[in-house]
């Protein structure tokens, strides 16, 4: 049994002490993070120097910036961390490794946020979009073990939002984004955490501002994406809301996927 996890920790710095408290009592085995706002060396030791995981931390200072942890216990030699030709502002981060007598690929994504539908930087999250997909397609094959995991900045259809009106004409809900993240998963990677839930209503973020939290007000924005090797051994996925308690959560909760037997 193997459990990924994919959180966007929104500052590694500030939040260091409860992403090590929370991985030594939810122990997943590999483990993608986002939004460090953070250069390698401004990563707390805590983390950096974790006595259970093997890390790579893809960062630079102000925003942005991505890592990978796996579990020795799991992987008892390093892996071969690769930082793909697409990464623009270290938005990216990637590993080759043997998972339970499997190659795997792992990656950990940070897709830009898009700000505004007539902003430059909008135009640039649907061309990083385009840019993972064909690093898919030079790089891996749908036929191996593939894992894509991290804050995609889109909620995939309505059932991921809280209100479609309200969002109408913004960024996260267009359907450009939505097009381009559906062709990222025609590589052959699939949304695992709808191969368990249909519901709708079940969010990984929420705003800080407004008790948005607590009036359900959010948006599935964080996923899970594997091949249908990957994807068909899956057991059990879910949102870990407690993570986003406390006096000073991350605005983004772990989103946790099992694969294989207990």
């Amino acid at each position: 049994m193997v459990t990924v996890a994919t959180w966007n920790v929104n500052g590694v710095r500030a939040r260091a002490a409860d992403v090590d408290e929370w991985l030594r009592t939810t122990r997943p085995d590999l483990v993608c993070l986002q939004e460090l706002k953070a250069e390698p060396d401004q990563v707390p030791a805590v983390l950096r120097e974790h006595p259970d995981y093997w890390s790579v931390w893809h960062g630079h200072k102000g925003y942005s910036g991505v890592a990978l942890m796996v579990r020795k216990a799991l992987v008892p030699d390093p892996p071969r961390w690769q930082v793909p030709a697409c990464d623009f502002e270290t938005r990216i981060v990637a590993a080759q490794l043997i998972v339970e007598g499997q190659a795997t690929t792992l990656a950990s994504v940070y897709v830009p946020n898009g700000r505004a539908l007539d902003h430059d930087h909008y135009k640039y999250k649907l061309s990083w979009l385009r840019r993972l997909r064909a690093h898919l397609d030079a790089d891996v094959t749908p036929d191996a073990d593939v894992i894509v995991a991290g804050d995609f900045n889109i909620a995939p259809d309505g059932r991921d939002v809280w209100d479609e009106k309200d969002l109408e004409g913004s960024t996260h809900v267009s359907e450009p984004e939505r097009s381009a993240l559906a062709d990222v998963c025609a590589f052959g990677l699939e949304d695992t955490f709808r191969r368990f839930h249909d519901d709708a209503g079940l969010f990984s973020w929420w705003d800080y501002r407004g008790g948005d939290f607590h009036k359900g007000r959010g948006m599935r924005i964080d996923l899970v994406l594997a091949s249908r090797s990957v994807a068909e051994r899956s057991t059990w996925t879910c949102v870990d809301r407690n993570a986003r308690k406390g006096q000073q959560p991350s605005d983004h909760a772990p989103v946790l996927l099992r694969i294989g037997d207990t």
